[in-house]
């Protein structure tokens, strides 16, 4: 019975961590870059996002604090086409991307 018990345990473990990595896989996110309050008028202060197409609809993702504080004066006036890539996650029904790259294009 431990044995069995052991092994329903194994395989659930496995199974979270596979998904776990799969909800970590890095994607490249293209669309404006821009400010959620100058531009959007979405949020009461300054946040650098990505709008990006999806199924027809603008869909928001915030960048994470770090990258989106090193991007701002890049895009408060005016948003600028670009790519985001990262993780993406979802908490309080928005989505997030944590950056690793942020390019703009020219």
């Amino acid at each position: 019975m431990r044995t069995i018990v052991s092994l329903a345990l194994g395989m659930i473990l496995i199974a979270a961590l596979a998904v776990t990595a799969a909800a970590q896989k890095p994607v490249t996110l293209s669309g404006k870059i821009t400010c959620a309050m100058c531009d959007l008028k979405t949020e009461k202060s300054c946040m650098t996002v990505i709008v990006v197409k999806e199924d027809g609809k603008d869909v928001t993702y915030y960048l994470d604090e770090k990258s989106g504080k090193a991007n701002h004066d890049a895009i408060c006036d005016a948003g600028k086409d670009g790519t985001v890539t990262g993780t993406v996650s979802e908490k309080d029904g928005k989505k997030y991307i944590t950056a690793t790259k942020v390019d703009f294009k020219k």
